[in-house]
């Protein structure tokens, strides 16, 4: 997930977006991108501008406000092989669905199944046996990911769970 669409722009077909990657100069060299999250649709990128700090999109063909009022808060996506290559300790929010959630004391919390971008941190849904858990992603809560093994190593501090 490299962006998602906040709302339309004028009345040209042009969408604002807010970006979700930490190269955002690679919606300059972008010509398509799939648009939604359920059912990605293959569109292809007429244009892309800066306007005031707001980045612009156009895509082919959806040349009206009413064409795109349809895609307001949906995601773009890139297909792996066109992501940014990562570091060795890096990896992708897309990568995280699914592990499963262990304390540092050997309690299985559950999966995680979602990720909220916040402006601080990330938040991490976990579902299990107790319900809904949010789990902050900061390095005192998330100790170890171990894609190998599914596996996710948190330390709850207090509060985190509720009795």
């Amino acid at each position: 997930m490299i962006g998602q669409i906040t709302k339309p722009h004028g009345v040209r077909g042009e969408v604002r977006v807010r970006p979700h990657t930490d190269l955002p100069e690679r919606f300059s060299w972008l010509t398509q991108v799939y648009v939604g999250q359920t059912n990605p649709q293959l569109r292809q990128v007429e244009s892309m501008r800066w306007h005031k700090e707001i980045l612009l999109l156009k895509f082919d063909g959806l040349d009206s406000r009413d064409a795109i009022e349809g895609l307001r808060g949906q995601y773009l996506q890139v297909p792996e092989s066109e992501a940014i290559p990562l570091a060795d300790d890096e990896y992708f929010l897309f990568q995280l669905i699914g592990l499963q959630v262990v304390s540092d004391e050997g309690h299985v919390l559950g999966e995680l199944k979602r990720v909220i971008e916040t402006g601080a941190n990330h938040v991490f849904v976990v579902r299990g046996e107790a319900g809904e858990l949010l789990l902050p992603d900061i390095p005192d809560v998330v100790l170890d990911i171990n894609f190998e093994d599914g596996r996710m190593t948190v330390h709850l501090l207090p509060g985190l769970l509720s009795t």
